[in-house]
């Protein structure tokens, strides 16, 4: 079993309302039972919302206190951010997951590489909330573009 970004299997759950389906990803289905698990839903955030980001920092520092997750329109919704990412610790803890595969550069699920808090599209290193919290409990993570055969994972 796999955790895997409900927007990669095609669930409307983006901050616009949208999804981002992936064709490998969708491939997985027929060869792995997948999780689908969006932690901003499931933290409290609406769907649509207005876009998030880490300011100042990222997933690692927002669970330690150091930096905050704030929308475009300058509220704090860490709150949301990290109820989601336990949530989903929960979900993996219960049912004995070890991998996920998350949306690449969100706040919430990217890993290695997250937008940097401008809202400008540009990138810095780092993990997601929800991607740091798994790793800190050892979840293995990727992301979609990760991904080129099933043996990656």
């Amino acid at each position: 079993m796999l955790l895997v970004s409900a927007c990669l299997i095609g669930v409307n759950c983006k901050y616009n309302g949208k999804n981002n389906l992936n064709k490998k990803v969708m491939k997985l289905c027929s060869e792995e039972t997948l999780i689908p698990v969006c932690p901003e839903q499931l933290g409290g955030c609406p769907t649509p919302r207005v876009p998030s980001e880490i300011a100042d920092g990222d997933g690692a520092d927002v669970l330690d206190g150091k930096s905050r997750v704030m929308n475009k329109n300058g509220e704090d919704v860490t709150e949301y951010f990290i109820k989601g990412a336990q949530e989903v610790l929960k979900i993996a803890k219960t049912m004995g997951i070890k991998k996920a595969i998350l949306k690449a550069r969100s706040p919430s699920c990217g890993f290695g590489s997250i937008y940097d808090g401008t809202f400008s599209g540009k990138t810095k290193r780092g993990n997601g909330v929800t991607s740091e919290i798994l790793v800190r409990n050892g979840v293995s993570v990727l992301t979609e573009e990760d991904i080129l055969t099933k043996e990656d994972i």
